[in-house]
């Protein structure tokens, strides 16, 4: 009993331990590149927006690896909080389906290369939009019609099949763990890849959100984060998905109808 006490403790630890550092990463980050909470460029912050991407020098937000690293932590600080719930279900079933806690690491591990690999996907994605003129260093729209548009987009997205099916997944982890049952360190890290892909189908929407935002701002990762936790919420999560989605439209429209609101005159 002790032994399994002190597993447990461990492994909750640890994993908290690594959403609090991430976080501090991507704060530390935000400080260095004079980043206010609200996503706009400080001094130093508004050089580096201002910059253009072919200049013959080094720029850490237009090189892949380093920007690369800054999403893949902003994956855990903004991911791993929504895992509370899954990794709370997985712990349910050691005893009534014989799980483990290397089965419990598993599906941590399965959740997190996913994420990571969407990471990658974003960053290319992000560097294209740069090197195109879409947005600036800081991986903030120019344009208020391609932060609109991505809203309501975004929105429309929370109407979907898609999303309904990938949050009916997200919302409910025990039915996946029943349907999917594997044991072991191997076992969970299947299950951890097959959650990770419906979570990414359901929750891509808002990492794409940073481009409206600010890939840097800490109140987007913080209201989006909240957001995600509640939507895998079992009393309320799917009392909020449309809400959400009724709301980025209205949003996308007003950014498109008043930009000055947003992008001054």
């Amino acid at each position: 009993m002790d032994r399994v006490l002190n597993m447990r403790s461990i492994a909750w630890l640890g994993f908290f331990t690594a959403i609090l550092v991430a976080w501090w990463f991507m704060y530390d980050m935000a400080v260095r590149m004079d980043v206010d909470l609200i996503g706009r460029p400080g001094e130093m912050g508004a050089r580096m927006a201002a910059m253009d991407p072919r200049m013959p020098m080094y720029m850490p937000m237009a090189n892949f690896g380093p920007l690369f690293v800054m999403w893949a932590v902003m994956m855990a600080a903004m991911m791993l909080p929504t895992m509370i719930p899954t990794l709370s279900n997985y712990q349910r079933l050691m005893v009534s389906a014989d799980g483990s806690w290397p089965g419990w690491a598993g599906v941590l591990l399965g959740y997190s290369i996913v994420w990571v690999g969407f990471a990658a996907v974003i960053t290319g994605v992000q560097l294209a939009l740069l090197f195109g003129g879409v947005v600036d260093m800081l991986g903030i729209a120019k344009s208020p019609w391609v932060a609109g548009v991505l809203l309501i987009v975004v929105g429309a997205f929370q109407f979907s099949r898609t999303k309904e099916v990938c949050h009916g997944v997200c919302h409910s982890p025990m039915t996946y763990f029943l349907g999917h049952w594997k044991t072991g360190f191997g076992g969970g890290l299947r299950m951890g890849l097959g959650l990770g892909v419906f979570c990414v189908g359901c929750c891509w929407g808002f990492m794409a959100l940073g481009f409206v935002g600010g890939v840097m701002s800490l109140l987007w990762m913080g209201l989006a984060t909240l957001f995600m936790v509640l939507e895998k919420l079992p009393q309320i999560g799917h009392r909020v998905t449309k809400p959400m989605g009724v709301i980025l439209i209205i949003g996308g429209g007003v950014v498109i109808a008043m930009p000055n609101l947003f992008y001054g005159g």
